[in-house]
């Protein structure tokens, strides 16, 4: 083997070395994004269903007008639109797990279109 020969088969070697380092820690990256995303969704349903809780206590009328209650309401409405700016973020899930989500509405009316 010739010196070139050594030359460019080292420099082969190193750089599928580093683009395989680049895909494993790109992967990394991804499947923390998704688990963030997941999490973030998880974080705005669990929000809006504490706002949609706090409203209905609200409108109760023991509680209508209540200062305290509408103080929390209106917490509760502020961190729902302050999460809202994360949207793209847990969009990211939305769209692998729609085919998913289809598949089971649409088995789910098939058995009660069968009862």
């Amino acid at each position: 083997m010739s010196r070139l020969e050594i030359i460019l088969s080292s420099v082969l070697v190193l750089s599928t070395l580093f683009n395989i380092g680049i895909l494993a820690y790109a992967r990394s990256a991804m499947i923390r994004l998704l688990w963030v995303a997941e999490e973030l969704d998880d974080l705005q349903t669990m929000i809006n269903s504490f706002s949609n809780h706090v409203q209905t206590v609200y409108e109760m009328d023991t509680f209508y007008g209540d200062q305290t209650l509408q103080g929390l309401m209106d917490h509760a409405r502020s961190f729902d639109e302050q999460l809202e700016t994360f949207e793209y973020i847990y969009s990211l899930i939305e769209t692998e797990e729609s085919p998913l989500d289809d598949d089971t509405e649409t088995a789910g009316q098939e058995t009660q279109e069968e009862n």
